[in-house]
């Protein structure tokens, strides 16, 4: 119990201290791609750093010198690292990957959900984070390498264009809502939608979809119509 309540004041205070010096000379060092571009490798650089320093602090049984000379090695790599990739292409997409086009000409690319591990509901997401509530107003979208979604929306999608007419916009009846996911239907957005199943096979049939199995994904837009993204050809 004594052993357990004994601190070496002092030397705690020098450690983390010189722990802290040593983090911020090196954070300088590697640049400020480090915060502005964290890519996946930056991030695991910057975790693993920032865990030498946290052991260097906090425990005494590990030499002091060796954590430093861990935390310095650790750097120099990082920015050894990230001078081959600039001066390598190969070597920038071994590294970083490369941005992966995930919406082309206003259809998603399954395969590249399927390859990024993203769900429709991440990419709904991603789009409402930058005040896009539907996916059929977006013509490209890009996810880049430090994981934002870049887009680029359909021909007349901005939202100054109404108002730089003085034509009146109409209130939306409904916010843009997923009802069909991957061939299959989402009953829980029907029924807030006050929509039936009934509802949804006819427009289905107007726009000459005869089974929900093959819809990728369907979409109630705010005018009441129902936007379909087909699944492509070989997808189970």
């Amino acid at each position: 119990m004594d052993e357990f309540l004994e601190v070496d004041f002092w030397e705690m205070i020098m450690r983390t201290t010189f722990a802290f010096i040593a983090l911020l000379i090196l954070a300088r060092f590697m640049g400020k791609k480090q915060i502005s571009q964290l890519t996946f490798f930056h991030y695991v650089t910057g975790i693993t750093i920032g865990s030498i320093a946290a052991d260097i602090a906090g425990e005494t049984r590990t030499p002091f010198l060796d954590g430093i000379i861990a935390m310095v090695w650790w750097t120099v790599l990082t920015i050894l690292m990230s001078y081959i990739a600039f001066k390598s292409k190969k070597a920038r997409i071994i590294l970083d990957d490369q941005p992966t086009i995930i919406v082309y000409e206003g259809k998603i690319v399954e395969q590249s959900l399927k390859k990024m591990r993203l769900h429709l509901n991440d990419l709904s997401m991603m789009l409402r984070e930058q005040s896009i509530f539907s996916i059929k107003d977006v013509h490209y979208a890009i996810l880049e390498t430090n994981g934002q979604l870049s887009v680029l929306k359909k021909a007349g999608q901005e939202t100054a264009t109404k108002k730089d007419m003085n034509v009146s916009a109409p209130v939306p009846k409904y916010i843009p809502t997923e009802v069909i996911a991957e061939g299959r239907v989402t009953k829980k957005n029907l029924t807030e939608l006050n929509l039936t199943e009934e509802w949804l096979y006819e427009q289905l049939k107007k726009q000459g979809v005869g089974k929900v199995e093959n819809v990728f994904f369907a979409e109630v837009q705010t005018d009441g119509s129902l936007h379909i993204d087909l699944k492509s050809e070989g997808t189970n």
